[in-house]
């Protein structure tokens, strides 16, 4: 049986962070396959053997971040409460959605390049903790719709439909900035977008009235 690792020191993990940071931002930009080492170690301003005695290779920086990344991308969505009000849980999870595509876009264009490539490092993920997390709270949406609470949908779309409009605002920040142009393509637009994503989602969910 081999012993566990001893723990790191202060340095060590202060080590890591450094090149996870480097490489968040080497990844970000140039996509898993356009990567190298080099390219992190430069960013992390350390050299190419001091990388190495903290990763071994370039899969498994890319493996740390994805999956510190999916317990934080997946965060909201655990949190849609099924004892909570339908729409307020709801709008809570699209106000956190576009939090989190204002404060990490680096990260969600990480994930955003793995998926283009066909998620080859994180399908068993895919197909395992986030399909049933999905189908979790499918379920929940369901019964909310069996209760009249909200109208009849695809719970699975729904869920689809929101994750595709609040990343767009992390994926596609430079197109958006650019067509909102210096007045509207500030902090603001964040703010902008959340109450138009509320109101074109939460009316629509709204239970219909007077249907027999």
């Amino acid at each position: 049986m081999n012993a566990p690792a001893p723990p790191r020191t202060r340095i060590q993990q202060e080590k890591r962070e450094l090149i996870l940071e480097a490489a968040l931002e080497v990844f970000a930009m140039h996509g898993f396959r356009g990567s190298t080492i080099d390219q992190i170690a430069e960013a992390a301003g350390m050299s190419k053997p001091n990388l190495l005695y903290y990763f071994r290779r370039k899969e498994e920086i890319h493996e740390t971040l994805i999956q510190r990344l999916l317990q934080t991308w997946l965060a909201p969505l655990r949190e849609l409460d099924d004892i909570g009000d339908p729409l307020t849980e709801l709008r809570s999870y699209i106000r956190r959605k576009l939090e989190m595509a204002r404060d990490y876009p680096r990260e969600s264009r990480l994930f955003a390049n793995e998926i283009l490539q066909g998620a080859p490092r994180i399908m068993p993920m895919l197909e395992g903790e986030l399909k049933n997390l999905v189908e979790e709270k499918a379920a929940v949406i369901k019964g909310w719709m069996r209760a009249g609470k909200i109208a009849r949908t695809d719970p699975w779309h729904l869920i689809f439909s929101i994750w595709a409009t609040t990343q767009h605002y992390a994926d596609f920040d430079v197109q958006v900035r650019a067509v909102l142009g210096p007045d509207r393509g500030g902090e603001g637009r964040f703010e902008d977008a959340a109450r138009f994503l509320e109101q074109l989602f939460l009316e629509g969910l709204q239970p219909k009235t007077g249907a027999g």
